[in-house]
């Protein structure tokens, strides 16, 4: 009942007030970003959602306009302008994703959406049944040290979620996700 039911009302909510406290902070991230590079505030890419279908997902852009999509792990190959070092570094890059909860496409807690390129991770999360479930703002694997992991590592944790997902669960990755953005991730 959890993962049908409860799970999407309290992404709704969560989602919903979170943007509702934080509007102040995202219009001024948005102006800043606006004012700076001239192109749109939103960085929006396609993503691997549930059911491996494609949803579009959203971030604060903090790459040059028409920077090239590549995958997390090369993420140093690419621009990233001023305040873009510093919405990255504090994650606030991330909040808009909170529409893509609030809309459905994902949720507070399952496996991080990659991208289509990542043919490898697709296959070994299609093997874990990871699709199963929606992918979220945070996760397991993400609770784990995400960027620098192997897809192995990354599909394991995928898939352990996504086979005992509980409201105890996603509260301890919540919880985990606090504390590991205060922390310097270990390298493999």
């Amino acid at each position: 009942m959890y993962t049908t039911i409860f799970k999407r009302l309290i992404d709704i909510f969560a989602s919903f007030t979170i943007l509702v406290l934080l509007s102040p902070i995202l219009l001024i991230v948005a102006f800043i970003i606006k004012v700076q590079d001239k192109g749109s505030i939103f960085f929006k890419q396609e993503r691997i959602g549930i059911n491996g279908r494609p949803f579009k997902i959203y971030k604060f852009r903090s790459m040059p306009v028409n920077t090239e999509n590549v995958e997390s792990k090369e993420v140093s190959k690419i621009k990233i302008t001023p305040f873009g070092k510093f919405i990255r570094r504090t994650n606030i890059d991330e909040l808009p994703q909170l529409l893509n909860i609030l809309i459905g496409n994902m949720s507070l807690v399952g496996p991080r959406p990659c991208i289509p390129s990542q043919k490898e991770l697709i296959e070994l999360r299609n093997k874990g049944g990871v699709y199963s479930c929606k992918p979220g703002l945070t996760g397991l694997a993400q609770v784990n040290s995400y960027d620098n992991m192997p897809n192995e590592i990354k599909a394991k944790y995928d898939s352990e979620y996504a086979k005992k997902i509980t409201f105890i669960g996603d509260l301890k990755i919540i919880l985990k996700t606090f504390i590991y953005l205060t922390k310097k991730p270990p390298t493999y």
